[in-house]
């Protein structure tokens, strides 16, 4: 039985009860939670669970990965090293050059924290390096990827499913003005193009509920036709894509499969709430995973501030799940300081989020911070920031003469002069 399968049978797996402890909720709580599909618990051996979803804080992900350019496996490896310690939850690998099998199992290996891949991209990548095109794939292709990442012990996968013949219409009788820029999304509408076939992850939903359920494995629905402009955002095609998955959604809580849906993509500040909202109410109410969402589309290098302040949006209005974003984002492969710069970001917005929502955790973490600034106790204030290093750094730099204060105000510091105006006994007179 799958996890799912044993909590609607009333059970509380072992890995239910250490992922509600790990979010403070009673594992009774967590277990109808899931049991209703609003929350999932990635586990596999070895692992600490994670809940995503109802009542817990809000997740984030950093996406590491070689490319055809960059595929060096150590330097992966490291990025993947400096987002767990800047509080990023789980990692996805989205390697496409290189060595792709012996990078997914090196970091399966070294990190021990639920994993995500999306195997269409491999699936392509073996085809096109074998038979020279895509659109040659098979259905064998790309079940037999999906099935070798999930023996390989991923938790969780992308699987573009809302990609149809159906939605792609939309697509093309409602143009868009960036079309398709989901990678995953794009390589399956040229192969139901050029084959005039139907989308097997969709056509033989079936034969994926299979594969998840002999290996316990969860399925990310992915966002194939997210925007990639926010003069494309909430269209005719997203919105079809939107209805598929609500109706797989369903499929796989039946077949006792845990169940996220991806979103987008680039989004408007005032259609973000709406799109959280829709996705509830389209996939019942299933844990949303926000890829961004990025309100606007013209900051490259500073896209990670961008989906910072939309992931904070969308976790406000309900969102689970960010996905980072770096500076790199539309340039480049990101370097180790780049993760670090996304995960940093995404963790500021899932905190905003989490203390606007009275999460316990961020409600005492911001008083702990809030005592020590008015202690002008600057070792605690360092120890409690969201990147300590930065924080001490820019201190250490810039040491004033007097530690009890800082360089931008000095002797004029604001607190000091005023717990001396509060409490004088005697006040001067003017």
């Amino acid at each position: 039985m799958t996890l799912l399968d044993r909590v609607k049978k009333g059970e509380i797996p072992e890995a239910v009860v250490k992922a509600a402890k790990s979010e403070g909720l009673k594992p009774e709580a967590l277990a109808e939670s899931v049991a209703n599909g609003k929350a999932i618990v990635l586990a596999r051996k070895g692992i600490k669970p994670l809940a995503i979803g109802e009542n817990c804080r809000v997740k984030i992900n950093a996406n590491i990965g070689t490319s055809e350019d960059l595929a060096d496996i150590k330097m992966e490896l490291k990025k993947g090293e400096v987002a767990l310690g800047s509080g990023a939850d789980t990692l996805m690998d989205l390697s496409t050059g290189g060595p792709i099998d012996e990078t997914r199992r090196a970091i399966i290996k070294k990190f021990l924290i639920p994993i995500g891949t999306v195997p269409i991209y491999e699936a392509v990548i073996k085809v096109i390096r074998n038979k020279s095109s895509l659109v040659e794939m098979t259905e064998d292709d790309m079940f037999d990827t999906i099935e070798l990442h999930a023996k390989d012990g991923v938790s969780f996968v992308t699987v573009h499913c809302g990609v149809t013949k159906r939605s792609v219409e939309k697509l093309k009788k409602y143009p868009r003005l960036l079309g398709i820029v989901s990678r995953g999304g794009s390589f399956l509408a040229e192969w139901i193009e050029y084959r005039e076939e139907e989308n097997p992850l969709y056509e033989k939903f079936d034969r994926l509920l299979e594969i998840a359920r002999k290996h316990d494995l969860a399925l990310s629905l992915g966002d194939g036709l997210r925007p990639g402009s926010t003069h494309d955002a909430t269209d005719a095609a997203q919105l079809e894509e939107l209805y598929i998955l609500g109706e797989l959604t369903k499929r796989a809580w039946d077949a006792g499969v845990q169940v996220m849906i991806e979103g987008p993509g680039h989004v408007p500040l005032n259609q973000i709430e709406a799109n959280v909202l829709l996705e509830k109410r389209i996939c019942h109410g299933a844990p949303f995973y926000v890829l961004g969402p990025l309100p606007i589309d013209c900051a490259p290098g500073y896209d990670h501030i961008t989906t910072a302040i939309g992931g904070a949006l969308a976790a406000m209005a309900g969102a689970d799940f960010l996905c980072y974003v770096t500076p790199a984002e539309h340039l480049a492969l990101p370097t180790v300081d780049e993760v670090k710069e996304g995960v940093i970001a995404a963790k500021i917005a899932a905190f905003c989020a989490d203390r606007a929502r009275g999460k316990k955790y961020a409600v005492e973490r911001d008083r702990e911070i809030s005592v020590a600034r008015a202690n002008l106790d600057w070792a605690k204030q360092i120890e409690l920031a969201i990147d300590p290093e930065k924080a001490k750094k820019i201190r250490l730099e810039r040491a004033p003469k007097d530690e009890a204060v800082c360089t931008m105000c000095g002797e004029y510091c604001a607190i000091r002069i005023s717990k001396r105006a509060l409490h004088l006994k005697d006040k001067p007179k003017p």
